[in-house]
């Protein structure tokens, strides 16, 4: 996509990736990126709002990791933090702009409007991170393994390039769960941010709340969890203590990300309950907490108010949801 400084020419480095490709399939390289959730250095090392973008670009290319597009921002940019020329304006040395460096030309070729707001800036963060999952899909990096690699070589003629995006993607993402619970887990990870709103959210998205709610769109607790489980292709009830019934009871030592978590004022009455999370994995949980706070992840174990308050947890079936 750009000149690599320090690289060796495109005609030498062409042959040398070939051989490399040849070597590792989809299923044996070691540095294919994980797809999973953001580790705890991912969520240290990337602002908010570049997580949410990366996640939402990713979903326009079907089997493109977030933690690709992920690293090739770190690697370009910082994530938009660099202070050299041609980030935020103009161009650097090799003619390339904005944060996720494309050359006029290229974004010309596969701009987008990731932010709906009109416009198509290569400066703009949201559309160049959409802008950088259009080129790369447009390489087939949705299929893995050597067409990922082959993309990625694409948006840097460098093999060193390669290695080292594959490389902090697998730093970025944990290792995928599986089933319907990993399909919910990603659904609540995509909205990471949204801010908390009474009453607010459905199984199709955000939506305005309601009472103290009404003038913001977002979700509150059980609505981010009834979203997430719709995405997985369960429905379950819209209310926190009632989606307590939808799905097996789970033992904590079972817990499984996205499975349900549930916290209760009454322990021994499941009425009480009046909270629910979306099981992380590792001790934690994504959640909507509370009026002026946004979706995010929060520590479950060893958390003192959540140990007092849990009340058990449940993983959503087709078989018992509601219907």
């Amino acid at each position: 996509m750009k000149a690599a400084a320090a690289a060796v020419t495109a005609a030498l480095a062409l042959p040398l990736l070939l051989v490399l490709l040849g070597a590792a399939s989809p299923s044996s390289t070691t540095t294919e990126p994980l797809s999973g959730a953001p580790t705890a250095y991912a969520r240290k090392d990337i602002p908010p709002e570049y997580l949410r973008w990366y996640m939402d670009a990713a979903q326009t290319c079907p089997g493109l990791s977030w933690s690709v597009l992920a690293a090739i921002g770190s690697i370009e940019t910082d994530h938009g933090r660099s202070t050299l020329p041609g980030v935020r304006a103009g161009e650097n040395h090799a003619g390339a702009g904005g944060p996720m460096q494309f050359l006029s030309a290229t974004w010309n070729a596969y701009a987008a409007d990731g932010d709906h707001d009109g416009r198509k800036d290569r400066y703009n963060p949201a559309d160049a991170i959409h802008g950088a999952a259009n080129y790369l899909c447009a390489n087939h990096a949705g299929q893995g393994g050597k067409h990922l690699h082959r993309a990625i070589w694409h948006y840097n003629h460098a093999d060193w390039y390669v290695r080292k995006v594959l490389t902090q993607a697998a730093r970025y993402a944990a290792p995928t769960a599986t089933g319907r619970g990993a399909v919910a887990l990603r659904a609540a990870l995509r909205w990471l941010g949204t801010p908390y709103s009474w009453g607010g959210g459905s199984p199709s998205g955000p939506t305005y709340g309601i009472a103290h709610g009404s003038g913001t769109k977002g979700f509150d607790c059980s609505g981010l969890t009834q979203h997430a489980w719709a995405k997985a292709g369960v429905r379950i009830a819209r209310v926190a203590a009632d989606q307590y019934d939808d799905g097996p009871h789970v033992p904590r030592a079972q817990l499984q990300p996205g499975d349900l978590l549930f916290f209760a004022h009454n322990l021994s009455n499941p009425r009480s309950i009046h909270h629910v999370a979306i099981y992380y994995g590792q001790g934690r949980m994504i959640h909507a907490p509370q009026t002026g706070d946004v979706v995010r992840i929060a520590r479950f174990t060893g958390d003192a108010y959540r140990e007092r308050q849990y009340a058990g947890a449940t993983r959503p079936s087709p078989r018992r949801s509601h219907l």
